[in-house]
């Protein structure tokens, strides 16, 4: 009777010691598990997501501009997800949306073949500048004076932003640079430019439905440097982030590819084949400190990747659509991500 007491005793605390172990695993998983902030306000799927950080001695802030298929890009914060407001006017879904460095303007490309440029801290219109197709991207030049498009035409189009706020008649402000961008090889009929972003105040990069991104001296009008991110597919996403240690590294998404490309010694870091594929949306975005980057398209998941080696590093789900945009915040702490269902979320980098 003494033995078999002593057995059961000693069976009874090997139980309750693996009932322990598997509480405290489970704690650790709930530890982890991200709870993202859900930023409802959007009825179509996101197109297109960017912070912008203030940094100056009278404010500290961090913005969200969304760019949405309902007409309605929005201005958040980019910290908490609280809407600040939205830009009222589009007639058609806009594709892009973005904010001037410092904050005081942005400028969002639509179907409805134009692109609009608004005052961002009272939301009025200061200008409208007609296209003739679909325009698809839009970006300011880091000194805010100047802002690149591009879209269904094929025209990568640069504007003198003084002379579009001050003009009696903005819609009769013309480019002051036309370039056209041809197919690699002429293979297809219509070529697109899906995103422009400009590289310091001189340079401006396109990619597009051939695959290929190419780098614009504007003053010469030619480019520079070209290079293949998954053969011919149309390049979808493309992120240009000076890191931390100096480099200014160009993230791209295409097919079923991510590429680092190294602008200031113009050569391809690495491809990495995906998960998934962005075929239809989706993109990709690098840490500021350049050792993980964030990608989603095809499903409904938001992965993290060594930027190294391409291994996964996590997945985090919550969307019920398929992922559409995504970006790292500036001081790299967060990263939000836009779905098909209509939805912004963000997400903490690093869970304690």
């Amino acid at each position: 009777p003494a033995l078999q007491s002593t057995t059961h005793y000693l069976t009874f605390d090997n139980c309750k010691s693996t009932r322990t172990r598997v509480t405290n695993a489970m704690t650790s998983i709930e530890q982890r598990r991200q709870v993202p902030i859900v930023c409802p306000g959007h009825t179509r799927p996101l197109a297109e997501l960017q912070f912008c950080a203030i940094d100056t001695e009278e404010e500290k802030r961090n913005f969200l501009i969304s760019a949405c298929h309902d007409k309605m890009p929005m201005l958040r914060d980019g910290s908490t997800g609280d809407w600040h407001g939205t830009f009222m006017g589009h007639n058609g879904a806009v594709w892009s949306a973005k904010l001037d460095p410092m904050g005081y303007l942005a400028a969002t490309a639509s179907g409805d073949f134009s692109v609009r440029v608004w005052d961002a801290i009272t939301g009025q219109n200061l200008c409208q500048l007609p296209h003739k197709h679909i325009v698809k991207t839009v970006d300011f030049s880091p000194d805010s004076k100047f802002l690149a498009t591009g879209g269904h035409e094929g025209l990568l189009r640069i504007y003198d932003l003084v002379e579009c706020t001050k003009s009696q008649n903005t819609k009769a402000v013309q480019p002051i640079h036309e370039f056209r961008v041809e197919d690699s090889d002429r293979r297809k009929s219509k070529y697109i430019i899906t995103k422009c972003l400009w590289y310091g105040n001189d340079k401006v990069l396109a990619s597009g439905s051939d695959g290929t991104v190419r780098v614009w001296d504007i003053e010469r009008g030619s480019t520079t440097i070209a290079f293949s991110v998954d053969g011919d597919s149309e390049v979808r996403d493309m992120e240009l982030k000076e890191t931390q240690d100096g480099n200014n590294i160009l993230i791209s998404a295409a097919g079923g590819k991510v590429c680092l490309f190294n602008l200031k010694t113009n050569e391809v870091l690495s491809r990495f084949d995906m998960p998934i594929h962005f075929r239809d949306e989706g993109g990709a975005s690098l840490h500021p400190n350049g050792t993980k980057f964030i990608a989603g398209g095809s499903d409904l998941w938001v992965r993290v990747f060594d930027s190294a080696s391409g291994d996964e590093l996590s997945c985090l789900k919550g969307h019920h659509g398929p992922i559409r945009c995504l970006r790292y915040s500036p001081d790299g702490g967060s990263f939000a991500s836009g779905s098909e269902d209509g939805t912004i979320r963000l997400w903490k980098s690093e869970i304690q």
